[in-house]
């Protein structure tokens, strides 16, 4: 199968995803984990190697993502939500820190996370980005993170000649 862009799905094969999925929109969510599901089955991932736990808001999902990693039965995670717009700055403060709390948790493991949280200003726009037909952000995420499995660990290097 072959993603936007004409690019390959990554093979992924052997390779084991949590799938993280905020709830508070339940119908977004359900759309986001079935273009997950879809897409890791495009990059070779067996059903049974993908496992699916859900949050009740994207403010979960960094420490979700951190548990599951801490358990070291994951190559991969996938995190899915979406963040709507309101009369408040609540919706700053959520989108903000579960994009900079997904961010820390991957560089402090080092082990990937497909961000999938939509942000938007209504829920017209978190439908249309979760469909398949017109957005498909799950399937994306979930390449994303499958991609990320392609790119080598650094490894320590030796010291080479005098450093100050």
């Amino acid at each position: 199968m072959k993603t936007e862009g004409e690019q390959p799905a990554p093979d992924c094969a052997g390779k084991r995803f949590a799938i993280v999925s905020a709830r508070f929109y339940a119908e977004i969510a359900d759309r986001l984990e079935e273009g997950a599901r879809r897409a890791l089955r495009d990059c070779g991932v067996r059903d049974e190697d993908i496992e699916l736990y859900r949050v009740p808001g994207c403010f979960e999902l960094p420490p979700a993502a951190g548990r599951l990693i801490a358990q070291d039965r994951f190559d991969a995670v996938v995190a899915l939500g979406a963040v709507v717009r309101g009369e408040t700055p609540h919706f700053d403060y959520v989108a903000g820190e579960c994009a900079r709390g997904i961010m820390n948790v991957q560089l402090a493991t080092g082990v990937p996370i497909g961000f999938g949280v939509l942000t938007t200003e209504n829920l017209a726009q978190a439908q249309e980005r979760a469909d398949p037909a017109r957005g498909d952000k799950g399937y994306h995420a979930a390449i994303a993170a499958a991609a990320l499995l392609q790119v080598p660990r650094e490894t320590p290097r030796e010291p080479a000649g005098f450093r100050w």
